[in-house]
């Protein structure tokens, strides 16, 4: 680890039947779906605080923040929760959350099973070198970002949800002569075919 361990924040929703993961739903039905994202945090969590100290992880949730599971995995691993902010796109809380805690942080989501230990580790550690450490997802977004300070221009005006974040984003670093890391390419789950290729992972 660097000698200024970094923070990592985690965004996640309460997995409530028809308002998380509902793109599962054709595969596992709402319920199912819901029961799926909780299993993608819990994965997520347990990632983090391999990588980190509990002290140093933060999940910011949202829907319902005394939600079971959010006071679960509190229990479980130690880590602090805090509620998403009410309104605001995502750019604005993603920045809300990274300025919440000092020196550098770190930011992902909740539903990259693809974001393992081993590669947070890696990035907390390319955090001592760059300004801005990302993993690219395939789908044209990313899945994590890592920053020393604030920059408020990679969040604002970004095309969140489409193919066109990852691009826009590294236009926007090469425009603020930012140096960046890109550790490796993830994978997030959203279809069905996404939660096939995790199962299938799982089993091997």
């Amino acid at each position: 680890m660097p000698a200024e361990t970094p923070h990592l924040h985690l965004l996640a929703k309460a997995p409530l039947a028809g308002q998380a993961k509902t793109r599962l739903s054709p595969l596992l039905g709402l319920e199912g779906a819901a029961n799926a994202h909780a299993e993608l945090v819990r994965h997520c969590v347990a990632n983090a605080c391999k990588a980190l100290p509990a002290a140093n992880v933060t999940l910011w949730t949202a829907l319902d923040h005394a939600h079971p599971l959010f006071i679960e995995l509190r229990e479980a691993f130690g880590v602090t929760l805090s509620a998403q902010p009410e309104g605001g796109d995502l750019g604005a809380r993603v920045r809300h959350a990274l300025n919440s805690t000092p020196g550098p942080a770190m930011l992902m989501g909740s539903d990259c099973p693809s974001i393992t230990s081993a590669l947070i580790t890696t990035c907390a550690q390319q955090l001592a070198s760059f300004e801005v450490v990302m993993l690219p997802a395939e789908d044209g977004g990313y899945g994590f970002v890592g920053t020393r300070q604030d920059y408020p221009a990679l969040f604002e005006d970004i095309p969140w949800g489409t193919q066109s974040v990852l691009t826009t984003t590294q236009q926007r670093i090469e425009a603020l002569g930012l140096q960046v890391a890109y550790p490796a390419t993830i994978w997030d789950v959203d279809r069905p075919e996404d939660w096939q290729r995790w199962k299938e992972l799982e089993n091997l």
